[in-house]
């Protein structure tokens, strides 16, 4: 499969992840809800490793690599998004997680020591205005007016750990390949989630389940957590990082399209203002020079 085809797959389905988190997190728990997306990713992602010939465990050495980036990047990560979409809409979520390449350019830039340039300079402060207008809903007053915006500050801290886990991935990618490094990452989240998710009982909730539910629960474990992280990290072993997180500009629009025809979630103008202003900070960042 083409890199940039598979990018567009991933996008597609994290856009849509949103909405289907939405949903279940009326059904189930955050932390049944993960577990369960987290096990069915390991096993699609295992099944894929023995399709490939790939070995299934890999080099004891990069085990502790794999703990910690399971921890940070999926069950850490997914139960703090899970938790916020308790609290905030899918809209307000696609929009606010399409911050995530303004993290990671200040990442690159304190990491990698670039010139923080005007462009860019201009780019984030831009987002982050775009950001503030969606999570107080047009009106920065609201910030004094938590809870109602705490699951807003939750996606934008799931933003940063994103960005977060995709540079201190990258080592690890290198060295073991997309295919294991994600299969490996996935398992090790899986394998922290699941002494919790039989300890609490959490377990028990799967069986209230609807058949939408149970769709929803796979299509987050195959879909998103197992197809859509291997596309995507397979696409940064072969195309430059700047073009492929180009494709995050969509994932927003993707959320608002799939909230609106499927959960019927509505739209204020806001929204559209501070999720725009978001997303031009985003493309400006990515498009100035150094």
């Amino acid at each position: 499969m083409p890199a940039r085809l598979g990018v567009m797959i991933a996008v597609v389905f994290w856009g849509v992840s949103f909405v289907a988190t939405k949903f279940l997190v009326g059904q189930i728990s955050p932390l049944a809800l993960v577990s369960a997306r987290a096990c069915i990713g390991a096993a699609a992602l295992g099944a894929l490793l023995a399709a490939r010939g790939e070995r299934l465990l890999p080099a004891r050495a990069a085990w502790p690599a794999l703990l910690f980036l399971g921890f940070v990047g999926v069950s850490f990560h997914q139960l703090l998004q899970a938790y916020a979409l308790t609290l905030t809409s899918a809209i307000s979520t696609g929009w606010l997680i399409g911050l995530t390449p303004l993290w990671a350019a200040l990442f690159s830039i304190f990491a990698r020591r670039e010139r923080l340039g005007p462009g860019k300079l201009l780019g984030l402060l831009i987002g982050f205005l775009g950001a503030a207008w969606v999570v107080t809903r047009g009106s920065l007053s609201a910030f004094a007016a938590l809870p109602s915006t705490r699951g807003d500050l939750l996606i934008l801290l799931s933003t940063l750990n994103w960005a977060f886990y995709s540079v201190i991935g990258h080592g690890t990618l290198v060295r073991l390949g997309p295919t294991s490094a994600t299969a490996g990452a996935m398992s090790a989240g899986a394998l922290l989630l699941l002494p919790v998710f039989v300890a609490t009982h959490a377990w028990r909730e799967l069986l209230r389940l609807t058949p939408a539910g149970w769709a929803a629960v796979f299509f987050l474990g195959v879909c998103c957590s197992a197809l859509g992280y291997w596309f995507w990290y397979a696409a940064l072993a072969r195309i430059e990082a700047s073009r492929v997180a180009a494709f995050l500009y969509l994932e927003p629009l993707v959320t608002l399209a799939a909230a609106v025809a499927l959960l019927g979630e509505p739209v204020s103008a806001a929204t559209l203002a501070g999720g725009a202003v978001l997303v031009a900070g985003v493309a400006l960042v990515q498009r100035a020079r150094s």
